[in-house]
């Protein structure tokens, strides 16, 4: 089931529907979390409305250095535990929005990632309960500005500037996470290529030790790391991030005025 969050055109309105192979969206009554209903009211065209960031997290936590490749293509180890970092909501956008390329940095990447989403309030899960919170996947694109993570030591710019997390087009809630590829290319070039399988830790282990140390709340996401091939962005890129089994997530950067 992909479950897309969208605005209509005309009114303003946001809504929480379910897509369909058909291309029609059926309208829920509320948010996806818990028991879902539909609306009494018509399906909705995809193409007649403005998809949005699938979710709207209260936080976005994020694993860095989780594919050995990436670590070692920025000349890092792989650490002994999960390095763990956050994005705040504010850096949240959808698929189609832009990426605002801050006049702060001369080197921005893409890094794409498989997203999870949490669909129920939990803690201190182990990991053969991670399955059973989970909402969903999406497309992530982890945008950072290179030249400011070592200057800055805290990554509160490089990882948390607006628009430095697109996420989209949808939420996928029937997927198993295993083995599946992730691409990102820019302006139609393929540049980064790689698969789930590459990864350090797998999902469920990283959910589990974020767990351990703070609630996680229906629609928070969690960034699971991204493959070798890592970029620069420059203004009037097209950008798309592709997750096997999830779908296509589409930005463009465009310079700060």
């Amino acid at each position: 089931m992909r479950i897309v969050r969208y605005q209509e055109t005309e009114s303003g309105e946001v809504s929480y529907g379910v897509l369909g192979a058909d291309e029609l969206i059926t309208p829920l009554d509320g948010d996806p979390y818990g028991e879902r209903r539909a609306f009494d009211r018509p399906a909705r065209p995809l193409a007649e409305v403005t998809l949005l960031a699938p979710v709207e997290p209260s936080k976005v936590i994020a694993v860095g250095r989780n594919f050995a490749a990436h670590a070692a293509e920025l000349g890092n180890q792989v650490p002994e535990r999960p390095l763990i970092f956050l994005k705040p909501s504010t850096s949240v956008v959808g698929p189609g929005a832009r990426i605002v390329f801050p006049e702060y940095t001369d080197e921005l990447h893409h890094e794409a990632e498989l997203a999870a989403v949490i669909g129920v309030r939990c803690r201190d899960l182990k990991p053969d309960e991670v399955p059973g919170v989970l909402l969903g996947y999406t497309c992530a694109n982890d945008v950072t500005a290179r030249d400011l993570q070592k200057p800055d030591g805290q990554w509160w710019r490089a990882k948390g500037s607006d628009t430095f997390c697109p996420l989209g087009p949808w939420v996928e809630t029937e997927l198993d996470p295993a083995g599946l590829r992730i691409t990102a290319t820019v302006n139609g070039e393929l540049r980064q290529e790689g698969g789930t399988h590459q990864m350090v830790r797998p999902v469920n282990e990283l959910i589990a030790h974020i767990s351990a140390a703070m609630t996680l709340l229906p629609g928070d996401v969690v960034l699971t790391g991204t493959p070798a091939g890592v970029s620069r962005m420059s203004p009037g890129d097209t950008v798309t991030i592709a997750v096997e089994g999830v779908g296509e997530l589409t930005n463009t950067v465009v310079r700060a005025i």
